[in-house]
């Protein structure tokens, strides 16, 4: 049997004066500042079939007397009512406020020029329309060595920063071991099709920050990789996201800094071919950008281009074939939170970043820094 609780006069009024400043029992409210001594308590909703719940205990500095002689009526909006502030649930997630940390893993195989230069007209765009949500925007933009070593092997290639007249493979470039190392941010693009020519990045880093002059030519720099190396998306994005290649406080680290925990990661990999060269197995790859955001599935967001001929028969790449194996690229899609793919054979790739920039604005608005 329960026991029944008394209320003096005073309380029943003052109970009765916080119902009204607040709208009445069933009313909005736009509060937003602070009454002392005040707390609630929302029942929960039989009704309701869906959304996120909560739980937790009322206010532990409500004095002991408003503690110990509340008492509550039901409405009919399921709000419970006590001596203290209305208690308007979990508060909102910080967000990342437009800091991304945007991570190109691109193929340099022989047959990817066109798709490298369908990548460059899109990227542009699908930033900005990023950019339009936030009123600061604070981005980071590297793209990742896909292949190990670095070489010129026809020096009349060369454009500013090597010598046409030089010797292969370095055509008389400086060159620093971050220049030679899978994983390493790009900033001198060397072979066939690529940049081959140092690019220009504000900062003293090996990646875009917010603030570089001339974003655009600076990211088709960048992403200019070149037809000369090979398809080995999954490994380069894992040693990308090494803490020894990030490490902010190391001057020697290749991608120092580019990795954020407050801000939100997308990775995009392009690749026309399954990656059958990758070191490690999807698992690894999945495990390593768990571990690069805490093990936040929702930090983190993949987008991938690349064949579709393991969808079925009819797609755009190889219509007339179909492969019952499905790419690791695929399987990494399908293995995380928030996975996008489509096909390389595309046309273009505007459509497909359009249709997934509000994902991310989403993902971004949602994201809870660790700590």
């Amino acid at each position: 049997m329960s026991e029944s609780v008394n209320m003096s006069p005073m309380r029943i009024f003052l109970a009765l004066a916080l119902v009204a400043a607040c709208g009445g029992a069933g009313g909005a409210t736009g509060f937003s500042g602070t009454t002392p001594g005040a707390t609630s308590v929302t029942a929960p909703d039989e009704t309701s079939s869906g959304g996120s719940s909560s739980t937790g205990s009322a206010n532990s500095s409500t004095s002991s007397d408003a503690s110990s002689t509340s008492s509550s009526s039901s409405s009919s909006d399921s709000t419970l009512w006590d001596m203290g502030m209305p208690d308007f649930g979990p508060p909102k997630p910080a967000g990342c406020d437009g800091r991304i940390d945007f991570l190109f893993v691109i193929s340099t195989a022989g047959t990817m020029k066109d798709q490298q230069e369908q990548l460059i007209a899109a990227v542009p765009g699908f930033i900005a329309t990023i950019q339009e949500q936030f009123s600061e925007f604070d981005v980071h933009v590297l793209v990742a060595n896909t292949r190990p070593g670095w070489g010129v092997f026809d020096c009349s290639l060369c454009m500013d920063d090597c010598d046409p007249m030089g010797q292969p493979p370095n055509c008389g470039a400086v060159l620093t071991p971050c220049d030679k190392k899978i994983g390493a941010a790009v900033t001198f693009p060397a072979g066939t099709n690529a940049a081959n020519r140092r690019c220009e990045l504000e900062g003293g880093l090996r990646y875009i920050v917010s603030g570089q002059q001339d974003m655009v030519e600076a990211f088709t720099c960048i992403a200019q990789v070149g037809t000369s190396g090979a398809a080995r998306s999954g490994e380069a994005m894992v040693a990308a996201l090494q803490p020894e290649m990030n490490d902010p406080d190391d001057e020697d680290a290749c991608n120092r800094g580019f990795l954020r925990d407050d801000a939100l990661l997308v990775v995009t990999i392009i690749q026309d071919t399954y990656d059958e060269d990758s070191l490690g197995t999807v698992d690894e790859w999945i495990a390593a950008l768990r571990t690069a955001k805490h093990d936040d599935d929702d930090a983190f967001a993949v987008l991938v281009l690349t064949t579709d001929v393991d969808v079925d028969y009819g797609q755009l790449c190889w219509p007339n074939e179909f492969s019952m194996i499905k790419n690791r690229l695929r399987l990494l899609v399908e293995g995380i939170e928030h996975g996008f793919i489509d096909s390389i054979c595309k046309d273009e790739y505007a459509s497909f970043f359009a249709e997934h920039a509000n994902d991310l604005v989403e993902l971004c608005d949602d994201f809870v820094p660790p700590g």
